[in-house]
């Protein structure tokens, strides 16, 4: 007989639907496609103009009607085609009945908004005339571009969720963050379902410059795929990228009672807290490795039991050492046998939405039982010995995942996944 709380008595909380969109394409289906492929969704950037930019290349989503609309317009489409393929997946109409969790990023107009609100007002100067402009603008229109809240607003009413919509921002992590909180309020006994969303549409150009600035991004433009390289010895930083990914749970009670296909289970989540730097990881690795630990603590489970790590991965020269430090830490010897590898290589860094979407392919993994590549993987750093799935998937079972999220501003969660409940 299935049991219908885990051995701390809780609700064991089961994912009923998945949707996706990356640079890869819309839907579960292309996307997994490309990523069981080694296809690279890094392109050149069109969206705005690139000249005397160190870096020219990004995975944004150009093939959406909000895609030259802004970062706010952008998100709420992203957010709302992946819900809308969970939501189907999962057999829920329009009346959703459980919260709603949104990884979204701060929502900020671009220039190309900045100077329309301006020119609205011929008269005066600075801050001023852009404050009086933006008085002039109907309410609803200035809050929808503006508000950090509008998109969820949108959202609850597009599916029908219930109370007070949650927008979060944790970064990198964000994605994995609105997975964690809807997995709390369902084993809280708030809610018998939850829909957590990680969307990002905010690959614009003052985003890359500032990124640029913090010696983030990768400058190997030629050729575009690849550029985002993994654990190898000649990364040089993140590809800037979009997307969305976005999970409906439940407590395996709820989806049983209606029949619902249980696609895996959210087993354990952990967080901590990095306070050393506003972009730097601690040097000791030590709020990562408690994030693994905490993760794995809470799903009761030992380091043995993982089958597979997706990594956070970043292709930055100093995440991807801290990462390896912090997992050689918590698993030992076993950390050169176990495959790690790393969706970034191939989708970039999609920021709020990462841990969402690498969640998503999680689940994905164990239910096709194909293991994603590293691509790129050329120039093997001797200081990192992982396996990292080299260049071409891996077809083998997999029960058990550890999915990494560590952030900027020292957020990091990582989230524990299986395939069958206890």
């Amino acid at each position: 007989m299935t049991k219908m709380t885990d051995n701390f008595g809780r609700p064991v909380v089961v994912v009923t639907g998945i949707g996706v969109v990356t640079s890869l394409g819309t839907g579960k289906e292309q996307n997994w496609a490309a990523l069981t492929e080694g296809r690279s969704g890094i392109h050149p950037i069109r969206r705005f103009p690139v000249d005397h930019l160190n870096t020219r290349i990004a995975g944004t989503v150009d093939f959406l009607d909000s895609s030259n609309k802004g970062a706010g317009a952008l998100t709420h489409e992203l957010a709302d085609a992946a819900a809308r393929e969970a939501t189907g997946q999962a057999g829920i109409g329009s009346d959703f009945g459980g919260p709603l969790f949104l990884a979204a990023p701060p929502v900020e107009l671009g220039w190309i908004e900045r100077f329309d609100l301006y020119g609205r007002v011929s008269e005066g100067s600075g801050y001023d005339r852009l404050l009086a402009a933006a008085q002039a603008v109907s309410g609803k229109e200035f809050q929808e571009d503006t508000q950090f809240g509008a998109i969820a607003d949108r959202l609850a009413d597009s599916f029908g969720t219930r109370g007070l919509p949650i927008t979060l921002s944790t970064a990198c992590a964000s994605g994995a963050t609105a997975i964690q909180l809807g997995v709390e309020a369902i084993r809280r006994g708030e809610c018998d379902r939850a829909l957590a969303i990680g969307a990002d549409g905010s690959a614009s150009a003052e985003a890359l410059i500032r990124f640029a600035l913090l010696s983030a991004l990768s400058t190997q433009n030629d050729p575009p795929g690849k550029a985002s390289k993994p654990f190898s010895k000649d990364r040089d930083g993140f590809v800037l990228a979009e997307g969305s990914a976005a999970l409906v749970l439940e407590s395996l009670e709820a989806a049983m009672a209606r029949g619902a296909k249980v696609l895996g289970v959210l087993r354990g989540c952990g967080e901590k807290a990095d306070d050393f730097h506003r972009t730097r990881s601690k040097p000791d690795g030590s709020p990562a490795i408690a994030a693994v630990r905490a993760a794995l603590s809470d799903a009761g489970m030992d380091v043995d039991e993982i089958d597979y790590i997706n990594a956070h991965g970043t292709s930055t020269p100093e995440n991807d050492k801290m990462e390896h430090l912090s997992l050689s830490t918590v698993f030992g010897e076993r950390i050169r046998s176990i495959p790690i590898s790393s969706n970034k290589s191939m989708i970039g860094h999609t920021l709020s939405a990462a841990g969402a979407i690498e969640a998503a392919f999680s689940l994905m993994t164990m239910q096709e039982g194909v293991i994603p590549p590293t691509i790129n993987y050329d120039n093997p750093d001797p200081a990192i010995e992982f396996d990292v799935v080299p260049n071409v998937k891996r077809e083998r079972p997999v029960s058990s995942v550890l999915s990494n999220s560590f952030g900027f501003g020292g957020q990091n969660t990582c989230l524990v996944m299986t395939r069958e409940p206890v």
